[in-house]
């Protein structure tokens, strides 16, 4: 072989060495949006809708099928066979209910009476069987009336098709006191074929404004001057008698605004112009196409593809447009505002979708993301804070954590850009330095303490998550000094670990909140148990699995996650749903769980588990969702798993990488790149790697880069019936991890009692070989711990940690109560431990309970009565006998209905029965309050007092939850005697 033939050959091999391979177009058997099937999640708890949406629109026009409890959030539920109306606005997924807006029934007769109270109304029977649906369209027969309804869509208009089934009696009834609370509402007759008005209205969103704007293609009667039996005061609620001698079909198209009527008529008439309803129905399909497109894939399972494309699909629907056309939003002030810069939303679910949701907008939904950014920061500005959960210009203030930062600085470090960086650190340090929701003893302490603030395991964990991804920021951004302040506090997750339990744990008086049971729903986490938030640290994994003792007992705690039982105990949380063992994929504190096995070595395990999640707990059924949908976040976890990885810890430019589910999966990205993934081999039994390459190259490593997908190519998948060794070495296992700015964790009280009756004998113990502890009791120097010590009177005690390199802890105090030695208590009924208090003489120990029931204060006691007697020691005058109820309905926690208080010298035979009070503890109340209950006894001499609080039971029938065969709490905390 010549000189010139060798080179060229060389050539030859190294360009195919190096150059991308090419791709071969995404193949498309049919249309996209034939793969969605609207009901998914519209059963079981899933609280998704049927009805008729564009991508991320501000009008969802779907019927309403139920109009309160925890499954009708929605508006909709299968299991349901009346339909009282057709509303345009709904939320998809969420835990609470909203909207309901602007509802229009067709009838054949006028009745204002929905039909709620199972007397006739304008609502109508219906049957699955004739019902469909599909994006941007919804159908529905009504039985008890023989209409037919069509329902399609614009971005911010709806319009109505009925057939009816004769020229007479045809009445549309237009409801604004439909679900919610009305604050303020008006209909107003601009002409017989036009109505205009609006609706104020109070729910999860406290101050929600909307207008409309209505046209109809045919004449109707003004019935709201009818007689007093057939109209309704104030003009809520109007029949419409329509004038169709030729029975053509109804039509009627609506715009909406939450600025004013005239955004609502211009939303309408520039959106619908002279548009048929073929063509509007059409249109939105075609909308939705172009949206489903984004990423094809390919598989020979119907099913599969089904689950996908729904999923992409509810991946669109929220957040939600809330700009009129000509710009102009209502701002979280209330005001008025307007913007052609950039498109402004509301309906930000972000406690779930900051997780897998908002990173995938990063890759397929990035000029949007833009918008998504400069929207948070426009409500920062309008409002004065970043958002946890807004709706409709309100902040509902609902879960926890800032997850709007984790947002914007995982867009912000994957280059998307278009809104000012210097304005968006700033809030995001502006919601990070708050003094609510437990932040300031975050910032004072390094965690939450259990008595200061609910959920205290869970805010500390994710706020410290929050903190990592300010930090990353700041660093991109050469913030040094906030990169490190952020850094120590992304570490603040680790005075939350109990190395005896390997848990993160609740902090109560710096002791271990207790007796710990890991599979106990308490107020210390947020809709989980310790399971379910035990490795909760995605911004330092290795951190987490250094404090654990190392990948082989991290992998051993996942093991054990994955096989425990799948009972909960405690209280009943309904968000706890999907589980395998203690892995509950139906909430979203699992969600990345499963993909933790690649950080120990064992991809094998995720691709096993992935594989399982994805066609065990996602199905082609109206309960096709194990939990509440959650406005996106459940169905882009199902994406990002089904093309092959997923981003474990937002923020990093990492995705872990778990087992493709199709033969082949093609990203459309907006820079007209394609990234594909090709799954050689693929089947159900063939569902592990056993090998990978990334543009021709050998990909060892069990993750991919964010840049990697964005630059385009091709990712392809050896698959195999068996696990293989691939990905399992140490260096090509994912990892996160803090590195800089290490900090010393607080010293804990490891042994000892806050409260004591004559001595406690106190052992201090922190994290870390080398750390060591200094103490100060009372006004003492501090000094170093060596041995246990007693406290033998109430005290404070203030303790440190210290590392060789001379790196403090923070300082922690705790008081320490003396009980009367003479004074012992005795309970006949049981608490339960989840709300301890701590322990059996928690109502005698001189702490006392907050309005707030779930910072561990108060003793509760579910459907029994609280039976305790108190032992003075010997024989003493009395003045005042008090004991101290919690009232707070809506957590199910009720006054005793009555108070006994007994009296006497013998433990047995009370002889003295002073006069009982009574408490009408049924009285509905939205307050949390405490009332103190006292017993005057004048100076009579006793030794033994006995209080019976007798428990409502059976919640009252207007409660949520008497439908669920609710039983009332009683949580009682400290009986003084005077």
């Amino acid at each position: 072989m010549n000189k010139i033939a060798a080179f060229l050959l060389f050539s030859m091999v190294l360009i195919s060495c190096t150059t991308p391979p090419a791709i071969t177009s995404a193949k498309k058997d049919t249309s996209l949006t034939s793969y969605v099937n609207t009901f998914i999640g519209t059963g079981g708890h899933g609280h998704t809708y049927p009805g008729a949406t564009t991508p991320f629109g501000m009008v969802q026009l779907s019927p309403d099928t139920r109009l309160d409890g925890w499954d009708g959030c929605s508006g909709y539920h299968y299991s349901d066979d009346y339909i009282y109306g057709f509303s345009h606005t709904h939320l998809s997924g969420t835990g609470v209910s909203d909207y309901g807006d602007i509802l229009l029934m067709p009838t054949n007769k006028i009745n204002f009476n929905n039909g709620a109270d199972g007397e006739p109304g304008y609502g109508s029977t219906f049957s699955h069987d004739r019902e469909d649906a599909s994006p941007g369209y919804y159908k529905v027969h009504l039985d008890d009336t023989n209409i037919e309804v069509e329902l399609t869509v614009t971005e911010r208009t709806g319009m109505h098709k009925y057939q009816f089934p004769s020229a007479q009696e045809q009445v549309v009834m237009l409801d604004l006191i439909h679900r919610d609370k009305v604050l303020d509402a008006t209909i107003e007759i601009v002409s017989n074929t036009e109505i205009q008005g609006y609706r104020h209205s109070e729910a999860w969103a406290v101050d929600q404004r909307l207008f409309f704007s209505i046209k109809t293609s045919h004449p109707f009667e003004d019935m709201l001057q009818s007689p007093p039996t057939y109209g309704e005061p104030g003009a809520q609620r109007a029949a419409l008698q329509f004038i169709n001698p030729n029975n053509e079909p109804i039509y009627i198209s609506v715009g909406i605004s939450a600025v004013d009527i005239e955004g609502a008529k211009n939303n309408r008439e520039t959106e619908l112009a002279d548009k048929t309803f073929n063509q509007i129905k059409t249109e939105a399909n075609e909308i939705w196409e172009k949206q489903l497109e984004k990423i094809i894939v390919e598989s020979s399972n119907y099913d599969y593809k089904v689950n996908f494309y729904t999923s992409l699909y509810h991946t669109m629907i929220a957040p939600n447009s809330y700009q009129d056309i000509d710009g102009r939003y209502r701002g979280m002030d209330l005001k008025i505002h307007e913007t052609n810069d950039f498109k402004y939303y509301t309906v930000f679910s972000l406690w779930d979708t900051y997780r897998a949701a908002h990173p995938l907008y990063t890759i397929i939904e990035q000029d949007r993301t833009t918008d998504f950014v400069k929207t948070m920061l426009a409500k920062y500005k309008e409002g004065g804070i970043i958002p946890i959960w807004d709706l409709s210009a309100n902040y509902t203030g609902c879960m926890i954590g800032y997850h709007g930062i984790p947002v914007i600085a995982d867009a912000y470090l994957k280059g998307i850009d278009g809104f000012n960086a210097e304005t968006a650190l700033k809030a995001m340090k502006h919601s990070a330095m708050q003094n609510h929701l437990g932040l300031q003893s975050y910032k004072e302490y390094g965690f939450i303490p259990v008595e200061e603030e609910s959920e205290s395991v869970s805010k500390t964990l994710e706020y410290a998550y929050d903190d990592w991804t300010i930090a990353q920021m700041a660093k991109k951004m050469g913030k040094t000094e906030d990169y490190q302040t952020y850094t120590k506090r992304a570490q603040h997750y680790k005075n939350l670990f109990n190395p005896e339990t390997n848990f993160f744990q609740g902090r109560f008086n710096n002791t271990w909140f207790g007796p710990f049971d890991p599979f106990e729903v308490n107020f210390n986490y947020t809709e989980a148990n310790a399971w379910q938030y035990s490795l909760y640290a995605p911004q330092d994994i290795s951190g987490m699995i250094d404090l654990m003792g190392g990948k082989q007992k991290f992998k051993t705690h996942l093991d054990n996650l994955f096989s425990a039982k799948t009972e909960t105990s405690g209280r009943n949380q309904a968000d706890i749903t999907g589980l395998i063992g203690q892995y509950a994929h139906g909430n979203e504190p699992s969600h990345h769980i499963a993909y933790l096995y690649n950080f120990v070595n064992n991809p094998q395990r995720t691709q096993e588990l992935t594989h399982q999640i994805l066609t065990t707990l996602y199905t082609n059924s109206p309960e096709g969702i194990s939990g509440n949908e959650d406005c996106g976040q459940m169905s882009a976890w199902y994406i990002f798993s089904s093309l092959g990885f997923y981003p474990v810890t937002p923020g990093s430019s990492t995705y872990i990488i778990g087992a493709p589910l199709f033969e082949k999966s093609t990203i459309n990205l907006e820079n007209d790149k394609q990234f594909t993934i090709v799954a050689n081999g693929i089947s159900e039994t063939a569902i592990y790697i056993n090998s990978a390459t990334l543009n021709n190259q050998p990909l060892n490593r069990s993750y991919i880069t964010h840049d990697e997908i964005i630059a385009g190519g091709t990712l392809v998948f050896e698959m195999s019936s068996t696990p293989s060794t691939w990905g399992t070495k140490d260096s090509e296992v994912p990892s996160t991890k803090i590195s800089e700015s290490l900090i010393v964790p607080v010293p804990f009280i490891k042994k000892g009692a806050i409260a004591f009756k004559t001595e406690t004998e106190i052992t201090l113990s922190t994290i870390g070989e080398n750390n060591e502890v200094f103490y100060s009791l009372g006004n003492t120097d501090f000094k170093k711990y060596e041995k246990p010590f007693k406290i033998k009177n109430k005290a404070s005690l203030k303790t440190f940690a210290k590392n060789t390199s001379g790196v403090f802890s923070d300082t922690l105090l705790t008081n320490f109560y003396k009980i009367d030695p003479d004074i012992s208590i005795r309970l006949e009924t049981n608490y339960a431990n989840q709300y301890n208090a701590g322990g059996d003489n928690a109502l005698i120990d001189g702490m006392r309970g907050s309005k707030d029931f779930r910072t561990g204060m108060w003793q509760g006691y579910q459907d029994t009565d609280v039976v305790a007697i108190i032992d003075l020691g010997k024989v003493k005058p009395i003045q005042d006998i008090k004991v101290s109820f919690l009232q707070d309905q809506r957590s199910w926690i009720f006054y005793p209905t009555e108070i006994s208080c007994f009296v006497s010298d013998t433990p047995k035979n009370f002889y003295k029965n002073l006069p009982k009070q009574t408490i009408n503890a049924a009285k509905p109340s939205e307050d949390s309050e405490v009332k103190t209950v006292t017993f005057n006894m004048n100076n009579y001499s006793a030794r033994y007092i006995k209080i019976v609080a007798k428990n409502l039971g059976d919640l009252p029938k207007w409660h949520l939850g008497h439908p669920f065969n609710g039983k009332a709490w009683i949580f009682v905390d400290e009986i003084e005697i005077d």
